[in-house]
């Protein structure tokens, strides 16, 4: 049975350079995949924009953090965000002004805090991801059936390469 080719390989290799997939360059690859993320980014800028709260990029990734791994200690989150304490004591302070995110202390470490999302933090989660979700249906929609195949396939083991937990395992991780 042959071997089947990524669809980013695929794709790629189809629109502009006849290679042989042995001998794509990782760096083709890289710029496939850097001209997708510019549609999802394009994709997730517009979802986040029809969201009747001001709510930035880096605010919705500290939610959707929050949503999916639970309650977090400031140093956790600062850590799942790739940022200092600092920054996500500044975040979280928005985000608590705005009523998206509670701080509580846990009943066995008073000195601790512990950051969770809020109803009103979950509904903009939600509504943001059912956008996204119906726009990437319809570009999805546009593809053959055996290129939906093989981009499921490439994209699961790309997240899997980036640490990436897919959505229906989120809950896996929480404490």
């Amino acid at each position: 049975m042959p071997r089947r080719v990524p669809i980013l390989v695929a794709c790629y290799n189809h629109s502009h350079m006849q290679h042989d997939s042995a001998s794509l360059k990782v760096e083709s690859l890289a710029e496939a995949v850097l001209t997708a993320s510019r549609v999802l980014v394009g994709i997730s800028a517009r979802s986040l924009a029809d969201v009747s709260e001001d709510v930035t990029l880096a605010q919705y990734r500290t939610l959707v953090v929050l949503q999916a791994r639970g309650p977090q200690s400031l140093q956790q989150l600062a850590d799942e965000l790739q940022v200092v304490p600092s920054t996500a004591t500044r975040m979280c302070d928005r985000l608590v002004r705005k009523e998206l995110v509670r701080r509580e202390t846990p009943p066995d470490n008073r000195r601790e805090v512990a950051l969770g999302i809020t109803k009103r933090g979950t509904e903009i989660v939600n509504a943001v991801t059912k956008r996204r979700r119906a726009e990437i249906r319809g570009i999805v929609e546009n593809m053959t059936e055996a290129r939906r195949a093989d981009l499921v396939v490439a994209l699961q083991e790309f997240s899997r390469a980036a640490g990436e937990t897919p959505d229906d395992e989120w809950f896996l991780g929480w404490t």
